[in-house]
């Protein structure tokens, strides 16, 4: 009987036994197989720099938008930008009232590189397109970071740096204080430095001969690149060279020509925040700049970053700030370390190596461990920075006074002037003509929009408005949460 089975009629062998449930589940192995090898290779490590790219866009972004939807923006930036870049957009010069009526924001700073977001401004007219754009400009710089990490110092450690990179203080303090143009020069300086890494001088000139368009000062940040690439080379390239030239001839262009020829002035406004106060007082402390410079090195390099050439990249920043008497300049608030976050990485990245094949076996044994280290101190210092609000509940969550305030500010009409102070201003700048309070150039505006400090009644804000413009009648639309509108109905 089994062999009667085995045999088919026409006298062929037929199929085994158990050759027929072999061949029925062969196409449900390979379909269990295919989602498995494309899991598999989603966890491929060339991968790793754009999964960690991708999370930070996902964090940046979630926190600048949640700051934007409570009213919580801390400064006027976000404003003057929009103004500029909506100018932009529609083809016109870069102006922005908040400065001064008619003032072109390039008699300010130069950043022409600006131009670049028009398109989408125009498509998308919100300040949420700028502050996704700086989300994903921020998180693209992680990219050469954890590549060049991983590339030099294998994949654990790749990561490691990468991760780290991302949540320094230095980038969390740009991602939180609005908008700014640095946000292009991080990834410029990240990638360009990445090059120079993998000995590509001339793909790392091209990536920081742009740095010029950025912001005036950025020019002498190129020309040290430039000047990198001859130390390490050791041969005058015509590229490297041509960018040395180039950066600090557009540098002292930019500042004695360029900016003055846009400034009503006829200057750069910000010479007067170079040098001391007076002619014997330092222009910073040493225990400040000390401090900064630890807070630059130290919980983010461990300070082996200063085995590395690349670090004169991050020279004339730190010059530029510490040359300086304003205080601003000096600490770690705000956005102006940005700029150091991917050359620190990257010279930690490139003198981990030399360190791990050191004599001496302290500094090998240290640099093995530095990488897991300096994750960890990104990561107890994230406890304190903005970051880690996305782990509280109350981030998610949009006041009542917030979407009064909202409501009351949608009662002024698009295209009307505005004289704004700065929570209500990054509601308006995108649809109306804003103004700096007490800043009009004499201009009564159609509406004054405040924001109520230190208990000060409504009336109160009214009552300025009216010291202020004494030729104008206002009256008091309405106040919510902490915001009050003023409509003027008259000119006496």
């Amino acid at each position: 009987m089994d062999t009667a089975a085995a045999t088919a009629a026409d006298g062929r062998p037929g199929p085994t036994p158990g050759t027929a449930t072999a061949t029925a589940s062969a196409p449900a192995t390979g379909t269990a197989t295919a989602p498995a090898s494309r899991l598999a290779a989603l966890r491929a490590p060339r991968l790793d720099p754009y999964w960690t790219a991708g999370f930070f866009f996902l964090a940046f972004a979630v926190l600048s938008f949640w700051r934007y939807r409570t009213l919580s923006t801390i400064s006027w930036d976000l404003g003057i930008f929009e103004q500029a870049i909506r100018g932009y957009a529609h083809l016109q010069a870069p102006v922005v009232d908040l400065k001064g009526p008619g003032t072109n924001i390039l008699g300010d700073h130069f950043s022409p590189i600006l131009v670049l977001l028009a398109p989408f401004y125009r498509l998308l007219p919100s300040p949420l397109t700028l502050l996704t754009a700086q989300a994903a400009l921020f998180a693209l710089s992680a990219i050469p970071v954890t590549r060049a990490a991983a590339h030099r110092l294998g994949r654990r450690r790749g990561l490691a740096v990468g991760v780290s990179y991302g949540l320094s203080w230095g980038i969390q303090r740009a991602v939180d204080f609005d908008f700014h143009e640095i946000a292009f020069a991080v990834p410029l300086i990240a990638f360009a430095l990445e090059a120079a890494l993998r000995g590509r001088w001339n793909t790392a000139v091209c990536w920081a001969a742009p740095l010029i368009l950025v912001k005036e000062d950025l020019g002498v940040t190129a020309a040290a690149i430039g000047a990198l690439a001859l130390i390490r080379t050791r041969r005058a390239g015509p590229l490297p060279v041509a960018l040395v030239a180039v950066g600090i001839t557009a540098t002292a262009v930019v500042l004695g020509l360029v900016i003055p020829a846009f400034n009503g002035s006829g200057s750069y406004d910000y010479w007067n925040k170079l040098g001391s106060h007076g002619n014997s007082a330092p222009a910073i402390p040493l225990d400040v700049a000390l401090r900064t410079l630890l807070w630059t090195l130290l919980p983010t390099t461990g300070l082996l970053a200063l085995r590395s050439p690349l670090l004169l990249v991050a020279a004339p920043t730190l010059g530029w700030r510490f040359l300086s008497h304003e205080p601003h300049y000096w600490g770690t608030d705000w956005h102006y370390s940005a700029v150091l976050m991917p050359v620190v990485f990257l010279a930690l990245v490139d003198a981990l190596p030399r360190a791990l094949a050191s004599r001496r076996p302290w500094l090998r044994s240290y640099a093995h461990h530095l990488p897991a280290a300096v994750l960890a101190a990104a990561l107890a210092l994230t406890t304190t920075l903005p970051l880690a609000r996305l782990t509280e509940a109350d981030t998610y969550r949009t006041p009542p006074s917030a979407t009064a305030a909202e409501r009351l500010l949608d009662r002024i009409p698009d295209g009307a002037t505005v004289e704004s102070d700065i929570r209500p201003l990054s509601r308006l700048t995108g649809r109306t003509r804003v103004y700096w309070t007490g800043d009009t150039d004499g201009l009564a505006a159609d509406y004054i929009a405040a924001q109520l400090h230190d208990d000060r009644t409504p009336e109160q804000t009214l009552a300025d408005a009216t010291a202020r413009h004494p030729r104008s009648t206002y009256v008091l639309v309405g106040a919510a949460g902490d915001v009050v509108v003023l409509h003027r109905t008259s000119a006496r």
